[in-house]
């Protein structure tokens, strides 16, 4: 298919599947024409770029993962293993994130937010 079509199918731009092929995490045949020519397994791998990214995995993890799972070099256990150390980083985060709300809250009681003594 081709790029306006695999955009629409996908409700992403075409510059967002052209900067994933610069990246090597996709590729199109050519036609004659010149013109890109994306298969299905095209598709479903776009689909499973963006989920990875919405689950916090960076292009570089994304492209490791995609190339692992293209020559079938990862076991299910190690996906598991993979998805485990994602949600530790994402709950450390949360943490870190609590923690700072937490310093925040404090600070909004007093009655300089910066916590510089008494302003009037």
């Amino acid at each position: 298919m081709r790029i306006g079509e695999l955009a629409r199918r996908l409700d992403i731009s075409t510059d967002t599947i052209r900067f994933y092929e610069r990246r090597g995490l996709i590729s199109a045949a050519r036609r004659a024409n010149g013109y890109r020519d994306y298969s299905a397994e095209a598709e479903a791998l776009l689909r499973l770029i963006r989920l990875a990214q919405r689950l916090g995995f960076t292009l570089a993890e994304i492209g490791a993962l995609t190339a692992s799972l293209q020559d079938q070099s990862l076991s299910r256990d190690a996906v598991a293993a993979i998805l485990r150390e994602k949600l530790a980083e994402i709950e450390a985060r949360t943490a870190d994130l609590q923690a700072l709300g937490d310093v925040l809250r404090a600070r909004l009681a007093d009655v300089c937010p910066l916590g510089l003594g008494h302003m009037r």
